[in-house]
């Protein structure tokens, strides 16, 4: 039997995917529109222990329609599994849509609309009664995803209060490796090194902070990811029928074109060698 993501048809979800903002609040100008908003991955039933907050869907998730399920979201995996989680935990992003040039995402995170709409959701991950009474911890990928937490939790005494019942893990970016080493010159070991370095440092505060599934493995990161580090996506966080290299380590997804307008409306998919079934002559 194969598991799947039912989507959003219990509320408040249905209400708040059928009222999502387009771009009377995400200007197109910075925000890849065109490739429709992506709310979310895993659980909506109550039974999530985390929330994960990232900040903007990539290629992979624009065709997967689920947040993190690319590179970055196999490094996350591989930090819940460390955790003891298998498939207890929720994930948000800061924004709806791609982000078209990283300084966008810090030129919009206070945009009253976004703001708005976000904060929806956090309420009815961190506020509802029936969805978030067992989320203990928030782990917040990146300067973005600390940002937007922290304007949630300033914006009213109720979120405030729940927001001092959880353990914030503001850990740095699944890809913070590989934008560092670009930007800094330094590197990618380096920036690689210290990026475990910060994450293996969240991992005792949070191993006790969150109800484990399994056994947790809390031991520290080396100083370079390792294949254990990276977790596949589990099936039952994708929409029904999605092949099953969708949710695999394999990159099978990126932008490409001759010029940054052809590459921004292009998205190259391809199924990765082992998942080609097929007979060959």
């Amino acid at each position: 039997m194969h598991r799947s993501c039912p989507g959003y048809v219990d509320e408040p979800f249905a209400s708040l995917v059928a009222d999502y903002p387009g771009v009377e609040a995400y200007s197109p100008a910075d925000f890849r529109v065109e490739w429709g908003p992506v709310f979310h991955r895993g659980r909506l039933d109550g039974s999530a222990r985390v929330l994960v907050i990232g900040q903007d869907p990539a290629a992979h998730e624009a065709i997967s329609r689920r947040i993190l399920v690319g590179e970055a979201g196999q490094r996350v995996q591989g930090l819940l599994a460390r955790l003891g989680l298998t498939h207890s935990y929720v994930m948000l992003n800061v924004y709806l849509y791609s982000v078209f040039g990283q300084a966008a995402g810090y030129r919009h995170v206070k945009d009253p609309e976004i703001v708005e709409y976000r904060h929806r959701w956090l309420d009815a991950v961190l506020l509802d009664p029936e969805v978030s009474p067992n989320v203990t911890a928030v782990i917040a990928l990146g300067t973005l995803a600390k940002r937007a937490f922290g304007v949630w939790e300033g914006s009213s005494p109720e979120r405030a209060a729940r927001a001092a019942t959880l353990h914030l893990a503001a850990v740095r970016h699944p890809t913070y490796a590989e934008g560092s080493a670009r930007a800094s010159g330094q590197p990618l070991e380096d920036t690689t090194a210290a990026q475990l370095a910060d994450w293996s440092g969240h991992l005792p505060a949070l191993g006790a902070a969150v109800v484990p599934e399994v056994t947790p493995n809390l031991r520290p990161y080396g100083e370079t990811w390792t294949e254990q580090d990276l977790v596949a996506i589990p099936e039952q966080d994708l929409p029904a029928g999605s092949p099953s290299w969708w949710r695999a380590v394999d990159s099978w997804a990126v932008r490409e074109g001759p010029d940054a307008q052809e590459k921004r409306a292009s998205i190259r998919v391809t199924v990765p060698k082992g998942a080609r079934s097929w007979p060959t002559l």
